[in-house]
């Protein structure tokens, strides 16, 4: 027979070399062992699969926020607002969720079944640009603007604008985010990584960062992106002023752009550490930096909202050439539009309910309830792993995310090396077969060689927490002595 037209020697290399770890060997082994337990469920020494593999809040337990699926509810379903129904409606729904349905429908055309303008409904890149004035204190304009589905789009958006050639490099923390470096083999660019400090609680340290520009130009690698993660992915470090003001600093002096990715600003766990964005920073260190190129990402997936499926994000153009705009354009409407219901909800996270409004009191309590519980889950996962033998971890001052690291036994070394595996990853995948737990490996994100690492969420929901950590507390201990 004749092969295939398409096969694995005839696709695009750069798709072959891109890994994504995040949805990988562990998360497709745990679909396996779900199928097994649905088929069988005494067959496993567990009964249920945990997935703290991904920063997934809502298929874990969490709760969605009443407001924002009651607007987008009427949105979906516009009858309701009729006026032979509205009575009705009004006993379910509150005034200002409908006045807000209403007013999102006028600004899409009368129904969220059409396709919006390319960089997004007009309305709700206005609602967002006024929740960027309000957060950092300096004009944003609409048009400056871009709403995506999700936030990896943006961030792969701006990557395949960049890398015109193979030899431009793009700058990535390690550990880093997995897509960061997917994107970047998948357009064709080269990575430069640049490793944060463990012993420093994972911060950034800018001569480390100089240094990796400066290896990089010794190759003759044409550096022109910075990607910064904070709050942090998967390490849940938040930087200082003063760490943000150094590689602004750095990277103005070398004409490096800086790609900020930002989707955890609301999870700050830590008071001494509070959120600033890059663009607020940037704008208060005056005119010589009035000309820095900057992009900055929020995401509806990530905070208290968790709306991962809904793929709503926004990206901002901060001192960005008018031209690459329009060319940033252009492929937006290459793309038609981002889903209008993932839009919706940017708008709603943007601009909540106002105190004094109808909804505003569910709405707050609903917010603070999933802080405090997540605030009180990302302490109690971090002492317990700084309990176990041979792990330490630094608490999260943000993010859903801690990052452990292990010292593993030379014996569970080699048996690793036998299996061909990395020893995190045998470790992870040990973890999945006696406990249902899926977690991700440091391997997936980069870490300093010889050490081994892995990410999980803290989004077991607190009534389950006690036995996730109890199951993962059994296997350490007998996978240590069985390996010491």
């Amino acid at each position: 027979m004749k092969r295939k037209v398409l096969n694995d020697d005839t696709i695009n290399p750069c798709i072959k070399r891109c890994e994504y770890a995040v949805r990988g060997e562990l998360a497709i082994r745990a679909e396996e062992l779900r199928e097994q337990l649905e088929k069988d469920p005494e067959s496993l020494p567990f009964n249920h699969i945990i997935n703290t593999n991904i920063g997934n809040p809502q298929q874990l337990g969490q709760k969605p926020i009443t407001f924002f699926r009651q607007v987008t509810a009427l949105i979906e379903y516009p009858d309701l607002m009729e006026e032979k129904n509205i009575e009705f409606t009004k006993k379910f729904f509150p005034e200002d969720t409908i006045e807000r349905a209403k007013a999102l429908l006028e600004s899409m055309g009368g129904s969220s079944g059409a396709y919006s303008h390319s960089k997004g409904i007009p309305l709700v890149r206005k609602h967002v640009s006024e929740f960027i004035e309000e957060r950092d204190g300096y004009p944003c304009s609409p048009e400056d603007i871009f709403l995506t589905a999700g936030g990896s789009q943006g961030v792969q958006t701006i990557i395949q604008l960049t890398i015109s050639n193979e030899n431009v490099g793009i700058m990535i923390p390690i550990p880093q985010y997995p897509l960061y470096s997917a994107s970047i083999d998948m357009y064709g660019g080269k990575a430069v990584y640049y490793y944060l400090d463990e012993d420093n609680e994972w911060s950034i340290d800018g001569p480390t960062v100089q240094k990796a520009i400066e290896k990089a130009k010794k190759q003759n690698i044409d550096v022109r992106v910075l990607c910064v993660i904070n709050p942090g992915n998967p390490t849940g470090q938040c930087l200082t002023e003063d760490t943000i003001k150094d590689i602004i600093k750095i990277c103005h002096k070398e004409r490096i752009i800086i790609l900020a990715d930002e989707v955890y600003q609301t999870n700050i766990y830590d008071d001494s550490r509070p959120f600033l964005s890059f663009k607020k920073v940037l704008k208060s260190m005056g005119p010589e930096y009035e000309d820095f190129e900057l992009f900055s990402f929020h995401s509806v997936s990530k905070g208290m909202v968790g709306e991962c499926g809904r793929r709503g994000a926004y990206f901002e153009c901060t001192g960005i050439d008018k031209s690459v705009i329009d060319q940033l354009y252009k492929m937006a409407s290459v793309n038609l539009c981002p889903n209008v219901q993932g839009q919706v909800m940017v708008d709603l996270v943007t601009r909540p309910p106002k105190k004094g409004e109808p909804s505003y009191e569910l709405y707050n309590s609903e917010i603070t309830e999933i802080y405090d519980s997540l605030k009180r889950r990302a302490s109690k996962l971090a002492k317990f792993f700084n309990s176990l033998e041979g792990v330490t971890c630094h608490p999260p001052q943000g993010a859903l995310y801690l990052f452990p690291k292990v010292t593993l036994p030379k014996k569970a070394i080699i048996e690793a090396k036998k299996l061909n595996k990395s020893p995190d990853t045998f470790y992870c995948l040990e973890l999945l077969e006696h406990s249902g737990v899926c977690v991700v490996p440091g391997t997936g994100f980069g870490q300093v060689e010889g050490t081994f690492h892995f990410r999980s969420t803290f989004l077991p929901p607190e009534e389950l927490f006690d036995d996730f950590i109890e199951k993962i507390k059994i296997f350490h201990e007998e996978f240590m002595n069985k390996y010491k």
